[in-house]
């Protein structure tokens, strides 16, 4: 295997993005391989209760993971639970608000376009077939959650998150949409002893990434393909999040190129195609 020397337009690992409270934007693209795709923590608590941020000409998609918050945004107050979603235009202030805590993943991409307000609700989700279902068969099974995908318009953003089956693979069958959307993953809701492998690579030589990951860590993936496994007794979690290259018209879900000889397997996303 070759070595690559890394700096920060390479960079496709960042560690740990869910340790500090406050809000703390982990990847953009003046830190990354990414064009478009920006990822951040949002995390509140008695120490830190509130914060308020501009998003300038980016629109912005909120995920809760744990704990609920208010939110004011573009004229509306709501309040957001766990799993819930909220998706605000470009040029939005937020005001996020917690009696209690709350950790939120916060993606964003940049639009020439205003889009409405949209909130997602999981309780809703989890009814739609089309939204929220399984994938793959056995040793690849995984529940699919799609948040802010062809339920919400919007510019570039695709996102929500998925669980495996313990020891199972996802991404699987190899897949890469890398002409249409860059892509990252966030991985969550794995307390220790808990980890997974990620590959990245359009190569199986020579990958980009083969690595262990763990809680709060991210992977960028601009491109390749880009499977991953948990440890046998632990599933992996991951949010995963998009953004098309080209606004709107870019913006499609499961629409993939199956890496040559699995052709044969169905890549799973069938039932989230826009």
């Amino acid at each position: 295997m070759s070595t690559k020397v890394a700096d920060e337009s390479t960079k496709l690992i960042f560690r740990r993005t869910n340790a500090k409270v406050g809000r703390h934007v982990a990847v953009c693209p003046e830190n990354s391989s990414m064009k478009h795709l920006a990822y951040g923590r949002i995390i509140l608590n008695q120490t830190l209760s509130s914060v308020q941020f501009d998003v300038d000409e980016r629109e912005t998609g909120l995920i809760c993971l744990a704990g609920e918050a208010q939110i004011q945004v573009a004229g509306v107050t709501t309040d957001l639970s766990r799993y819930d979603a909220i998706y605000a235009p470009r040029d939005s202030r937020f005001e996020i608000s917690t009696d209690s805590s709350v950790d939120f993943a916060e993606f964003s991409a940049d639009v020439a376009k205003h889009y409405p307000l949209q909130i997602v609700r999981y309780q809703e989700i989890i009814k739609d077939p089309g939204l929220c279902f399984r994938a793959g068969g056995p040793t690849c099974t995984r529940q699919l959650h799609m948040m802010l995908a062809k339920n919400i318009e919007a510019g570039r953003l695709v996102a929500g998150f998925t669980y495996s089956d313990p020891g199972n693979w996802t991404s699987w069958p190899p897949h890469e949409h890398s002409e249409l959307l860059e892509e990252l993953y966030v991985y969550f809701d794995m307390p220790a002893p808990a980890f997974a492998v990620q590959l990245v690579y359009n190569d199986t030589e020579d990958p980009e990434v083969a690595a262990i990951v763990r809680d709060g860590d991210a992977v960028l993936m601009p491109r390749g393909y880009h499977p991953n496994v948990s440890v046998p007794g632990h599933r992996v979690g991951f949010l995963w999040a998009m953004a098309a290259h080209e606004e709107q018209k870019g913006r499609l879900f499961g629409v993939v190129n199956v890496q040559p000889g699995f052709q044969d397997a169905p890549s799973g996303l069938e039932a989230g195609r826009k």
